[in-house]
């Protein structure tokens, strides 16, 4: 089937994506929500530049729309819309167990007459984190809620020690209530890795964001 995916650039888009193309899927487009200046992405607030270039190094068209909070599903709706006319049929998600977000996916992918897809579903944060780390992905924590996380875990990476840290901290391994968003900067489906190089720490609200000031693409390992 020809798919979108929805694309937030972390790690359940982009293992779900994975999963898709195994499944005998073709990606055809990734779909990222956006500010409705354009600059940065709606959830994650990262630079349309980064973004730009890993759609380049996943070697898969990067659709762009933009929205505010209030106009978020209006604009989904309407990319989905887009895309359907462009020959997609389906769209991938990287939904885990929130049944809230079930619910929207098939209810927006419904009223576009777009199949929605879920490989994810029904695995645990853990089972989750241990699927993407063991494929060969690699991430970086680029936002965190400060009310439950504290700012020093920007720019860790999602490795073993992580997943433990999480667990003696008492918070979802997988940031699966918004607990923490990661930038995913290598793996299988990448052509080359994202090297992050200068960073610096932006606080929005109860959110704390890794401004990537700059960054390049290399020669994976």
């Amino acid at each position: 089937m020809k798919v979108f995916c929805s694309w937030s650039g972390g790690k359940e888009s982009c293992l779900a994506c994975y999963k898709a193309m195994q499944e005998g899927h073709e990606v055809a487009s990734l779909l990222t929500m956006v500010t409705t200046t354009g600059n940065y992405t709606r959830s994650h607030r990262l630079s349309r530049e980064l973004f730009i270039s890993q759609s380049q190094t996943v070697g898969i068209p990067l659709y762009q729309r933009r929205a505010s909070w209030d106009t978020y599903e209006r604009g989904f709706s309407r990319a989905l819309t887009s895309l359907k006319r462009e020959g997609i049929a389906g769209g991938v998600f990287g939904a885990l167990y929130l049944s809230e977000d079930r619910a929207w996916v098939e209810r927006v992918c419904t009223e576009a007459g777009i199949v929605p897809l879920l490989p994810l579903w029904g695995m645990s944060g853990k089972d989750l984190l241990r699927a993407f780390i063991g494929t060969g992905f690699e991430a970086i924590v680029v936002a965190v809620r400060r009310d439950i996380m504290d700012d020093h875990w920007l720019g860790k990476r999602i490795d073993g020690a992580f997943v433990e840290g999480m667990e003696k901290a008492g918070v979802d391994v997988c940031g699966e209530n918004g607990e923490y968003h990661t930038l995913v900067t290598d793996g299988p489906i990448f052509s080359k890795r994202i090297e992050v190089g200068e960073t610096r720490v932006a606080r929005r609200g109860t959110m704390a964001f890794l401004n990537i000031v700059n960054f390049s693409l290399g020669h994976k390992a």
